[in-house]
């Protein structure tokens, strides 16, 4: 972690203070529990500028993957480190975008220590700003599943291989401060889409949202 006054503390205020709306959320935000982090990113709001199009949604579902003792994490220790796994063992803050069935991108958050290999993926949003820039992402698609499911919500956001590693404080992708979701509107159960530890209850969704990309 940089010492406020250092170059690289310097340049991390720099790029924050690019973000027009509500400064991005620190990296110390990340580096916590990674079930506390999926079920706190609920209500967050998540924003991209990539080429050039303002797009703002709030995050309503999130799945959280944590460690090695995780069997259904790419980061499980029956897997170990390698070349496609190792952005999630990086710094807490930072993407690791992945694509699944040869086609659709998925972003994940890098989440606790450094070098353990957890981070939540986003699996669904709700659109705020930027919906024409999403519509011409996802032709043909209603309005409701812009954003609903991770490849989905990765290519409304023009989210590819181009941001693994990004630094999520600083364009073109930053996560801001939003409303919290109380207690009594998170809907905790298992993920989604595994085969392995199918029954840990690490999915966390907004109760009612027409935007979440499955139900429980």
């Amino acid at each position: 972690m940089p010492k406020e006054g250092s170059a690289a503390s310097g340049s991390s205020r720099a790029r924050r203070s690019a973000v027009a709306g509500p400064a991005p959320l620190p990296a110390s935000f990340f580096a916590r529990d990674t079930a506390t982090v999926a079920r706190e990113m609920l209500g967050l709001q998540l924003v991209s500028t990539v080429d050039g199009q303002r797009c703002v949604c709030e995050i309503v579902e999130t799945e959280a993957y944590v460690g090695p003792e995780d069997d259904a994490s790419h980061a499980a220790a029956r897997v170990g480190r390698t070349p496609r796994n190792d952005p999630m063992f990086g710094r807490a803050g930072t993407a690791y975008v992945y694509r699944i069935y040869g086609m659709h991108w998925c972003l994940n958050v890098v989440t606790g220590e450094e070098g353990v290999g957890a981070a939540v993926l986003l699996r669904a949003a709700r659109p705020l700003e930027g919906i024409d820039a999403m519509r011409l992402r996802r032709v043909g698609r209603p309005d409701r599943d812009l954003l609903r499911g991770p490849g989905n919500l990765a290519r409304g956001l023009g989210v590819g291989t181009q941001l693994n590693r990004h630094p999520m404080d600083c364009p073109p992708l930053w996560i801001a401060p939003g409303e919290p979701v109380p207690a009594v509107d998170v809907v905790t159960g298992p993920r989604i889409g595994i085969t392995r530890s199918v029954d840990w209850p690490l999915r966390f969704y907004v109760r009612g949202s027409a935007w979440v990309s499955g139900r429980i």
